[in-house]
Protein backbone atom coordinates (compact mmCIF):
# COMPACT_ATOMS: atom_id res chain seq x y z
CA UNK A 1 0.00 0.00 0.00
CA UNK A 2 2.97 1.73 0.75
CA UNK A 3 4.29 1.51 -2.50
CA UNK A 4 1.38 2.57 -4.47
CA UNK A 5 1.13 5.63 -2.92
CA UNK A 6 4.74 6.45 -3.42
CA UNK A 7 4.55 5.62 -6.62
CA UNK A 8 1.24 7.50 -7.72
CA UNK A 9 3.18 10.70 -5.77
CA UNK A 10 5.83 10.61 -7.96
CA UNK A 11 3.86 10.27 -10.85
CA UNK A 12 2.13 13.48 -9.88
CA UNK A 13 5.17 15.26 -9.10
CA UNK A 14 6.56 14.26 -12.50
CA UNK A 15 3.16 15.40 -14.04
CA UNK A 16 3.47 18.67 -12.36
CA UNK A 17 6.91 19.77 -13.41
CA UNK A 18 6.13 18.53 -16.84
CA UNK A 19 3.13 20.91 -16.71
CA UNK A 20 5.03 23.76 -15.23
CA UNK A 21 7.43 23.89 -18.22
CA UNK A 22 5.12 22.58 -21.38
CA UNK A 23 1.47 24.24 -20.32
CA UNK A 24 2.76 27.81 -21.88
CA UNK A 25 3.82 26.84 -25.23
CA UNK A 26 0.91 24.37 -25.40
CA UNK A 27 -1.28 26.70 -24.43
CA UNK A 28 -0.03 28.87 -26.99
CA UNK A 29 -0.36 26.86 -29.46
CA UNK A 30 -4.12 26.45 -28.63
CA UNK A 31 -4.32 29.70 -28.90
CA UNK A 32 -3.05 30.04 -32.12
CA UNK A 33 -5.58 26.97 -33.28
CA UNK A 34 -8.73 28.39 -31.72
CA UNK A 35 -8.17 32.17 -33.04
CA UNK A 36 -8.79 33.67 -29.43
CA UNK A 37 -7.20 36.89 -28.21
CA UNK A 38 -4.81 35.89 -25.14
CA UNK A 39 -5.43 38.35 -23.26
CA UNK A 40 -7.37 39.95 -21.55
CA UNK A 41 -6.92 36.53 -19.01
CA UNK A 42 -9.43 33.90 -19.54
CA UNK A 43 -10.64 35.46 -23.02
CA UNK A 44 -8.91 31.93 -24.75
CA UNK A 45 -11.52 29.57 -22.99
CA UNK A 46 -11.98 27.01 -25.90
CA UNK A 47 -7.73 26.86 -26.14
CA UNK A 48 -7.84 26.45 -22.29
CA UNK A 49 -10.83 23.44 -22.35
CA UNK A 50 -8.57 22.03 -25.30
CA UNK A 51 -5.19 22.11 -23.46
CA UNK A 52 -7.22 20.47 -20.36
CA UNK A 53 -8.62 17.98 -22.12
CA UNK A 54 -4.93 16.88 -23.21
CA UNK A 55 -3.31 17.26 -20.11
CA UNK A 56 -6.01 15.35 -18.19
CA UNK A 57 -5.56 12.61 -21.44
CA UNK A 58 -1.26 12.78 -20.83
CA UNK A 59 -1.98 12.20 -16.99
CA UNK A 60 -4.66 9.21 -17.74
CA UNK A 61 -1.73 7.45 -19.91
CA UNK A 62 1.42 8.76 -17.55
CA UNK A 63 2.63 5.50 -16.77
CA UNK A 64 2.46 3.95 -20.15
CA UNK A 65 4.38 6.57 -21.97
CA UNK A 66 6.90 4.55 -21.50
CA UNK A 67 9.92 6.46 -22.87
CA UNK A 68 7.89 8.53 -25.55
CA UNK A 69 7.83 12.20 -25.02
CA UNK A 70 5.07 13.62 -22.85
CA UNK A 71 5.09 16.95 -25.16
CA UNK A 72 4.26 15.27 -28.62
CA UNK A 73 1.73 13.35 -27.06
CA UNK A 74 -0.10 16.20 -25.54
CA UNK A 75 0.50 18.40 -28.65
CA UNK A 76 -1.01 15.35 -30.49
CA UNK A 77 -4.06 14.93 -28.99
CA UNK A 78 -4.32 18.77 -28.61
CA UNK A 79 -4.58 19.31 -32.24
CA UNK A 80 -6.50 15.95 -32.87
CA UNK A 81 -9.41 17.31 -30.54
CA UNK A 82 -8.84 21.06 -32.18
CA UNK A 83 -9.24 19.14 -35.39
CA UNK A 84 -12.58 16.97 -34.12
CA UNK A 85 -13.95 19.72 -32.78
CA UNK A 86 -13.75 22.39 -35.81
CA UNK A 87 -16.02 19.94 -37.78
CA UNK A 88 -18.49 20.74 -35.22
CA UNK A 89 -18.92 24.18 -35.94
CA UNK A 90 -16.62 26.23 -33.94
CA UNK A 91 -15.91 29.29 -35.19
CA UNK A 92 -13.04 31.63 -34.89
CA UNK A 93 -13.24 35.02 -32.36
CA UNK A 94 -10.77 37.03 -34.36
CA UNK A 95 -7.11 37.21 -34.15
CA UNK A 96 -3.77 37.15 -36.39
CA UNK A 97 -4.89 33.30 -37.94
CA UNK A 98 -8.41 34.11 -38.02
CA UNK A 99 -8.20 34.78 -41.77
CA UNK A 100 -7.09 30.91 -42.54
CA UNK A 101 -9.17 27.11 -42.63
CA UNK A 102 -9.11 25.48 -39.71
CA UNK A 103 -6.74 22.58 -41.80
CA UNK A 104 -4.34 25.64 -42.34
CA UNK A 105 -4.07 27.08 -39.09
CA UNK A 106 -2.95 23.55 -37.91
CA UNK A 107 -0.50 23.43 -40.69
CA UNK A 108 1.09 26.43 -40.41
CA UNK A 109 1.18 26.70 -36.16
CA UNK A 110 2.65 22.46 -36.54
CA UNK A 111 5.49 23.65 -38.97
CA UNK A 112 6.17 27.34 -38.14
CA UNK A 113 5.37 27.62 -34.30
CA UNK A 114 5.71 23.99 -33.16
CA UNK A 115 8.75 23.79 -35.59
CA UNK A 116 7.49 20.24 -37.24
CA UNK A 117 8.76 19.22 -39.85
CA UNK A 118 6.83 18.50 -43.43
CA UNK A 119 7.25 14.43 -42.52
CA UNK A 120 6.01 14.78 -39.09
CA UNK A 121 2.91 17.25 -39.52
CA UNK A 122 1.76 15.03 -42.41
CA UNK A 123 1.84 11.80 -40.31
CA UNK A 124 0.09 13.55 -37.66
CA UNK A 125 -2.74 14.79 -39.88
CA UNK A 126 -3.22 11.93 -41.93
CA UNK A 127 -1.89 13.80 -45.30
CA UNK A 128 0.34 13.24 -47.89
CA UNK A 129 3.12 15.40 -47.24
CA UNK A 130 3.05 17.33 -50.69
CA UNK A 131 -0.38 18.33 -49.23
CA UNK A 132 1.40 19.94 -45.96
CA UNK A 133 3.27 21.81 -47.82
CA UNK A 134 0.99 23.17 -50.80
CA UNK A 135 -1.00 23.93 -47.72
CA UNK A 136 1.52 25.44 -45.57
CA UNK A 137 2.11 27.59 -48.67
CA UNK A 138 -1.03 28.80 -48.54
CA UNK A 139 -1.26 29.75 -45.71
CA UNK A 140 2.24 31.73 -45.63
CA UNK A 141 1.03 33.58 -48.37
CA UNK A 142 -2.54 34.24 -47.55
CA UNK A 143 -1.06 36.04 -44.51
CA UNK A 144 1.01 38.03 -46.29
CA UNK A 145 -1.32 39.59 -48.47
CA UNK A 146 -3.52 40.16 -45.81
CA UNK A 147 -7.09 38.99 -47.31
CA UNK A 148 -8.25 35.44 -47.78
CA UNK A 149 -8.21 34.12 -51.80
Amino acid sequence: MRQRHAAEGRRAQEFEAFVAGAAGRLLHTATLLTCEPPAPPGSNVRARQLLTAALARTYAHWDRLRGEDPYDRTRQDLVLRFAHGTRRGHRPRGGLLDGLTPRERLVLVLRLYEEMAPEQTAALLGLPVDRVRVICSRAVATMRSGARP
